[in-house]
């Protein structure tokens, strides 16, 4: 798989990370063989937090035998330093590693999130501590929201944003333009969320009811190859420089599989007029809208 720098960060990953969802809830057998699949694939990023379930633990395990050849990044939810050291240190001692290549502020989404992690005591004072003594290379956040995302950025030279780079919420609302204006501007490595999402799920029983029972939103369907690459090389031509798969294993490979050819053949107008069609059928029933005030949820 061919690899791209990771915007200024000075890493160059495969344009497809692992989603450490993919292991969650999964025989630790399994969860050896994606890791192995996936790392034979080319894929060197590794991307996982405390909150996705017994992810840390089960992949924590099967990255052990090629901890040095990949890059690992993990996020922290707590927006204290003191609750935030403690999530760390744990999430360093169940991932098997003594440092992080990326850690992240994680959904960074309300006026709230930002004014705690910034504020006396608050999580950015412990980051910019455990990057001085070397146990974080790189700083990033995740969010949900753009505008939080935008304050985040005022506040801190961040290295690496994650945020939802998806066709149907940039076409329909401009929702990650922000970001992806700030991307070119600063030069931050830009990890793209949900570039296979359709929509949302109608409700829990077609959510467990699909081939995907771990996905947060649906995917495109596994026979809608054409629609699949659209989606990817939208969110690529977005400026992402990593893309995240849905959180199980058929859309992990089918990523894999695909990077080098999204890479070398860009978002044609055919693709674009493909998603336009696809917006239209889907109607009113995005994951989610700009709304409150640019605070979206």
């Amino acid at each position: 798989m061919q690899k791209v720098p990771l915007g200024k960060t000075g890493l160059n990953v495969s344009p497809v990370a692992y989603a450490a969802i993919v292991s969650m809830n999964e025989a630790q057998a399994d969860s050896d063989a994606y890791v192995a699949l996936a790392v034979s694939a080319g894929v060197n990023y590794f991307d996982v937090a405390p909150s996705y379930g017994d992810a840390e633990v089960v992949m924590g395990k099967s990255l052990r035998p090629y901890r040095k050849d990949v890059y690992l990044a993990c996020k922290t939810a707590q927006r204290t330093r003191a609750l935030a050291e403690k999530e760390l240190r744990n999430s360093l001692k169940v991932l098997h590693t003594d440092w992080f290549d990326v850690y992240q502020l994680h959904a960074m989404t309300t006026p709230d999130d930002v004014e705690q992690a910034f504020g006396p005591d608050g999580v950015m004072e412990l980051l910019v501590k455990m990057r001085q003594e070397g146990v974080i290379r790189h700083i990033g956040f995740s969010a949900h929201s753009e505008r939080a995302a935008m304050e985040c950025l005022e506040r801190y030279p961040f290295d690496t944003v994650m945020y939802p780079l998806n066709w149907m919420l940039h076409k329909g609302q401009g929702i990650g333009e922000d970001v992806r204006k700030a991307k070119e501007e600063r030069g931050f490595g830009l990890i793209g969320l949900k570039a296979l999402i359709e929509r949302a799920w109608e409700d829990d029983a077609e959510k467990g009811e699909s081939p995907w029972p771990k996905s947060w939103c649906k995917p495109f369907d596994a026979k809608e190859t054409d629609l699949r690459l659209a989606g990817m090389k939208y969110a690529l031509d977005l400026g992402v420089d990593i893309l995240v798969p849905p959180g199980n294993w058929e859309c992990q490979r089918f990523m894999m599989e695909h990077a080098d050819e999204c890479l070398a053949n860009p978002l044609s107008e055919t693709e674009r007029t493909l998603l336009d069609s696809r917006m239209q059928a889907v109607g009113d029933k995005p994951f989610f809208r700009k709304d409150n005030g640019g605070w979206e949820g």
